[in-house]
């Protein structure tokens, strides 16, 4: 089977772990032809080619700068992108016929490339991975409005969500309650078409000589300069608007004088600023900040730390499911979840017993949580999650989500 993967994500490999990357060696390794369609952004230097590596052809396109740079640039670079993949996919894999055309969120103006090449291949299935709903997620966040001159924006881009999952024949969520929410905001669109595709990783389970972990361990939290002996709270990721960063500072001033724990927090992000200097102003209580790591390095420290905590704005109506919960889950962490009310991730965690949801609201609630994560067994809670882990968040699951509606 030939399958096309649609993305603005640079990807010049498949090797890196990512729950697109995990995904896509999925379907290479079950000997399917998989072909990506990548930006080559501007300031890459790079024309648009296709190449072969690690068994998958990779088709990056000339693009614009569509992320770290100006707001005129990315807008524009935004609008052309369609034609220019459009282009590209004529030139270079005008040959090949898909069995399966496949692409995420965000972004939603991908209809015209998705339209072409169901024209060119009307056979073909098209599934959605919906990992961010938009514009609602805007409106959340107060940088839009359904009303007035905002509202032209608005009802723009709502038009353009709404032709995204016509064209889609089906819909891969990230949790019932994303499902829920699409199916009861989009009354035109039938429930056996929406489904469960969770965010999902390939599991790699790595084997210690006697004393090997403990050894890693020490150097680990030596390297970062942590503590040795206390349990370290993690929060690994985005540090923007969506994050409710004003929260999780709140949060950390409540806490930045306790003995019994140690809170990290690694990541990037619009917001970063704002943390950072109330961080240079706090310095000295149990409490660190660091810049974004190395996917490899951030998964060696994540190994060594003990809760892992989720973020999210109280103000979101849209069900948010952070990918972040699947390194933590993989090294078998218990997790603090402190989030809006539409979100089912801290449900979850709560019903299976590998972590604590709160509302992100009262710095207090989040307080009693790390009291209560403190007094709780963490190991049988991490081990719960490993398990929950293995049972649904894995690449074959959302691999046989897809597969399954595809004729034998």
């Amino acid at each position: 089977m030939n399958v096309i993967f649609l993305t603005m994500s640079r990807l010049t490999d498949i090797s890196q772990r990512h729950i697109y990357t995990d995904l896509l060696r999925k379907f290479r390794n079950e000997r399917h032809s998989v072909y990506i369609v990548s930006p080559n952004e501007r300031s890459f230097g790079r024309p648009t080619e296709l190449v072969d590596k690690d068994g998958v052809r990779i088709l990056g396109v000339k693009t614009l700068n569509l992320q770290k740079t100006s707001i005129i640039e990315k807008g524009l670079g935004q609008v052309l992108v369609e034609s220019q993949y459009k282009k590209a996919i004529k030139k270079h894999l005008s040959d090949v016929s898909f069995d399966l055309i496949l692409y995420s969120t965000p972004p939603i103006t991908f209809s015209k490339v998705i339209k072409f090449l169901k024209k060119r291949n009307p056979n073909a299935m098209t599934y959605l991975m919906l990992k961010d709903i938009f514009p609602q997620n805007a409106v959340d966040m107060g940088m839009m409005s359904k009303e007035g001159v905002k509202g032209v924006l608005y009802n723009y881009f709502r038009r353009k969500e709404k032709v995204l999952y016509g064209l889609s024949d089906y819909i891969g969520c990230m949790s019932p309650a994303n499902v829920q929410f699409v199916l009861e905001h989009n009354p035109e669109i039938s429930a056996d078409r929406v489904g469960v595709a969770p965010n999902s990783i390939e599991l790699v389970e790595k084997k210690y000589e006697d004393g090997q972990e403990k050894a890693e361990r020490y150097y680990i939290r030596k390297k970062y300069d942590l503590p040795i002996d206390k349990p370290i709270f993690i929060y690994g990721g985005n540090l923007g608007r969506p994050q409710g960063i004003d929260y999780l500072i709140k949060c950390l001033e409540a806490n930045k004088q306790r003995l019994d724990c140690y809170f990290i927090v690694v990541g990037n992000g619009t917001e970063y600023n704002k943390l950072e200097k109330w961080y240079r102003d706090n310095k000295g209580g149990c409490v660190k900040l660091m810049q974004r790591l190395p996917k490899e390095d951030y998964d060696m420290l994540v190994r060594y730390c003990d809760v892992g905590l989720i973020f999210l704005d109280h103000r979101f109506t849209i069900p948010n499911f952070p990918s972040r919960l699947l390194s933590y889950l993989e090294y078998k962490m218990p997790v603090i979840c402190a989030t809006d009310v539409n979100t089912d991730i801290g449900k979850i965690a709560e019903k299976n017993g590998y972590g604590y949801w709160c509302e992100s609201l009262k710095p207090d609630d989040f307080t009693a949580l790390v009291d209560k994560m403190l007094k709780s067994d963490q190991k049988v809670m991490g081990e719960k999650g490993y398990q929950f882990l293995k049972e649904n968040y894995l690449v074959e699951h959302t691999y046989n989500a897809i597969m399954k509606h595809l004729k034998p």
